[in-house]
């Protein structure tokens, strides 16, 4: 069986403030794979940005904490980041490594920025990644809708590629089997 990590990037009160597409669902998925995981003893990592001075994401602002109904437990570690990749310049692939961890769950904000580019970049570095479904979310751009962007990427560009994209209920499966 596989070493699994559940990772939950960049779910702040700034980016949950402005109402991404499909906000409640999303929350009450990571909600509830979050405390599948703690239940059977399964590790739960955060990753928060810091957009620097001056941001709506800077550093010991409202806006910076991680969103309340997802928070960490005291003892869980929560990895700073200032790029959009989780891994570039954070520690986090060797806390993975020396973890022995092969397996990510991988759940968040945004979907085009932080989530894609984490996403790929676990890839490069090998790690089966499972993205479940609606635990990911973004706005709408210029060009397309929050909801165009969330399922462009979920079923056009991870899955099968970067990823396995699956329903939440079987990914709490998976958090029940032992390691």
């Amino acid at each position: 069986m596989s070493n699994i990590v559940l990772l939950v990037v960049d779910v702040q009160n700034a980016l949950i403030d402005e109402h991404p597409y499909n906000e409640q669902r999303v929350i009450e998925n990571i909600k509830n794979l979050i405390i599948t995981a703690r239940d059977n003893q399964k590790e739960v990592l955060f990753v928060r940005h810091d957009d620097g001075k001056g941001t709506e994401l800077e550093n010991g602002t409202h806006g910076w904490q991680i969103y309340d109904e997802v928070s960490p437990n005291g003892d869980e570690l929560i990895i700073e980041k200032h790029y959009n990749s989780a891994f570039r310049r954070t520690g986090l692939k060797e806390y993975l490594d020396k973890k022995n961890v092969d397996t990510i769950i991988l759940v968040g904000l945004q979907t085009e920025y932080c989530i894609d580019v984490t996403c790929k970049s676990a890839f490069d570095y090998d790690y089966k990644i499972i993205i479940p479904e609606e635990t990911n979310t973004t706005f709408d751009n210029d060009y397309l809708s929050g909801e165009k962007l969330y399922e462009f990427y979920n079923y056009k560009i991870w899955n099968k590629r970067f990823a396995e994209v699956i329903p939440v209920e079987d990914v709490k499966r998976l958090l029940t089997m032992p390691t």
